[in-house]
């Protein structure tokens, strides 16, 4: 009996990695984190750089604002393509576009004519590229693994998204210090050639045919998008959630540079250091999830991350050293992409495949939205009150917001597990675990 439990948990163990053994999402996943250690590099020289430039902390909520801002309003009309067209040629041309932007702040830089508009302006233009494509990467999930290993891919994904984050301070440290600022954006835009190899292996499903009486026009099809999220409680508890979470939670991430600078006099080093301490807990939250979803169900595990990252957060903003910070950042990286990593999948598994890239997207506009806007308003306050205080104090709205919602609201928190019943989704508009 004691032998059939442990290799029932060395099988539960195992849960995470099983998407792996698919080879397209393995092809997918591995350019995927080439490009993300790339990006993630860029996002430290960017936030070096222009704290460097203003001596504001405004400035780098702004120019981490500047690459999500896109994602609210460009990521619907991502998803209404993506829903209609060859996801892979979609995603050709937005990942092309990604690599001309980086190669081009790579030239401003290099050229010496950097100022913090023109890198907040060149940031913003790669935004936009993501915001078109990530629909449709988020929507190619479900066809690369079988459904029961979703959250595995979920999971996997966002491992590999803070792995670069791991591995990118790492290595923006070093071409920080023995390159330049122009090294780390040109090594991002070589970084994309890995996800364009990717594609042109892999075959995706052509997106589903419109249902019967479907609008043809764009702005139409992002309405029933949005009428579809509307109508399916679990989205729509889901991307209410994560608005939450954007703006009250998510703005130490962008800060994190502003926070080594003015609050531990430190520099790249210290700077690389925090934002690697969040991905390593990150990772190894991530690689857990599918495991912990087996053992205690998938909505306690997601309840239970929402209600400790607050207070994980708050321990971070009391954080006297770098170190006590960076341990601090572990246990809030965990927590965090237990966060995200759930939330998500409640849509991808709840989202009618006719509708799933355009409800995807407007998840990512939720995030995307508020998210640059609570960095701009994080930094602000912090500039006058202290990091430490509004950190915290935005810890702590979050912890009324989420208390009085789900006392309020139960169906909707009873909305983020597995559908009871459910039938296929095609017919049934959800998709079960």
């Amino acid at each position: 009996m004691t032998g059939a439990r442990g290799g029932g948990r060395r099988l539960l163990s195992l849960a995470s990695l099983r998407p792996l053994r698919r080879r397209d999402f393995a092809l997918v996943w591995s350019a995927a984190l080439v490009s993300n250690i790339g990006s993630w590099l860029q996002t430290i020289a960017v936030g070096v750089l222009v704290t460097e430039l203003t001596g504001q902390a405004r400035w780098t909520g702004l120019v981490a604002a500047a690459a999500f801002m896109p994602i609210g309003v460009l990521s619907p009309v991502g998803g209404a393509i993506a829903d209609r067209v060859d996801r892979r040629r979609l995603l050709l041309g937005t990942t092309i576009g990604e690599t001309v932007f980086a190669a081009l702040l790579a030239v401003l830089v290099g050229t010496g004519n950097a100022t913090p508009l023109g890198v907040t302006a060149l940031v913003f233009a790669g935004g936009c590229m993501t915001a078109l494509g990530f629909p449709a990467y988020q929507a190619i999930l479900p066809d690369l693994v079988d459904r029961e290993d979703l959250l595995g891919a979920s999971s996997l994904s966002m491992a590999q998204y803070n792995l670069g984050r791991v591995v990118g301070p790492v290595v923006a440290g070093a071409v920080l210090v023995a390159g330049s600022f122009t090294w780390a954006f040109a090594l991002n835009a070589v970084s994309y050639g890995a996800v364009m190899v990717a594609l042109l292996m892999v075959r995706f499903k052509t997106p589903p045919r419109a249902a019967e009486g479907e609008p043809a026009g764009l702005w139409a099809r992002i309405v029933a998008g949005a009428r579809g999220a509307r109508a399916e409680p679990g989205c729509w508890a889901a991307i209410v959630t994560i608005a939450v979470t954007a703006l009250l939670l998510s703005p130490f991430i962008a800060l994190i540079p502003a926070v080594t600078l003015k609050l531990f006099a430190g520099g790249e080093g210290a700077t690389s250091l925090l934002i690697g301490a969040q991905g390593v807990g990150a990772v190894a939250g991530a690689l857990s999830l599918a495991s912990l979803a087996g053992r205690f169900g998938r909505r306690r595990v997601l309840v239970v991350n929402l209600v400790v990252l607050p207070f994980l957060l708050a321990g971070y903003a009391a954080a006297p050293t770098v170190a006590v910070a960076a341990a601090a950042l572990v246990a809030v990286g965990a927590a965090y992409v237990g966060v995200l990593s759930g939330l998500g999948t409640v849509v991808q598994l709840r989202a009618p495949e006719v509708l799933r890239a355009r409800i995807l997207s407007l998840y990512m506009v939720a995030l995307g939205t508020v998210y640059p806007i609570g960095a701009v308003v994080h930094g602000a306050l912090g500039d006058r009150w202290g990091l430490r205080a509004v950190t915290a104090g935005g810890a702590a709205i979050f912890v009324v917001v989420i208390v009085a919602g789900g006392l309020s609201r139960p169906d909707l928190v009873a909305a983020l597990d597995d559908p009871a019943g459910a039938v296929d989704h095609e017919v049934d508009s959800q998709l079960p675990l």
